[in-house]
């Protein structure tokens, strides 16, 4: 059961404007995720790079999502979802989840549904599915605590470059960046 905490942001003032915050975490990379979803109104598709682990055990996540994409309204009635981790070979598919105006959905070989009903994208290196413990208004944003239930994890993914977010542009990490082995 998923439950909506009051917004702890909505009598703040003063502090960075939107386009000082926004330059400072431009400078902070961070992994690219796809979450999916569907409460009943058809699948929905969002690309984040705000998704942080909170806790091994038990297993819980964090993801903030814009109030004004697209993809919002669902996410906030859904009770599960799908995370995807990017390799630099999903690029596609990161654009695409993160494009305005289009089918995410369109082209029904790039995807399909778990048993449970989630719609999910083949061709990732890791998907987890989990439950939506909790959503949490904050400012233009919501935070939702996520429990993970489930994972799919490809064999040969500790050796692909995965993708990320850096400065408004897409990079791979790869073993040239490693500055300690």
């Amino acid at each position: 059961m998923t439950n909506t905490a009051p917004d702890v942001t909505a009598n703040l003032s003063g502090g960075l404007t939107a386009e000082q915050f926004k330059e400072a975490f431009r400078h902070h990379p961070a992994g690219v995720v796809v979450i999916t979803a569907d409460a009943g109104e058809g699948p929905v598709g969002l690309t984040a790079s705000s998704v942080f682990s909170v806790s091994a055990d038990p297993a819980l996540l964090v993801f903030s999502a814009g109030n004004e994409a697209s993809a919002s309204a669902t996410l906030k009635k859904a009770d599960t979802l799908v995370l995807h981790m990017l390799l630099d070979a999903q690029l596609p598919l990161a654009k695409l989840c993160a494009t305005s105006g289009v089918d995410r959905f369109a082209d029904t070989s790039l995807w399909d549904r778990l048993p449970t009903g989630e719609p999910f994208f083949h061709n990732v290196p890791a998907r987890i599915r989990g439950t939506v413990l909790s959503k949490t208004p904050a400012g233009s944003s919501t935070i939702f605590l996520v429990h993970a239930l489930e994972a799919e994890i490809a064999e040969d993914c500790s050796t692909a470059k995965p993708l990320v977010y850096y400065n408004r542009s897409w990079h791979a990490l790869s073993e040239a960046s490693t500055l300690e082995g």
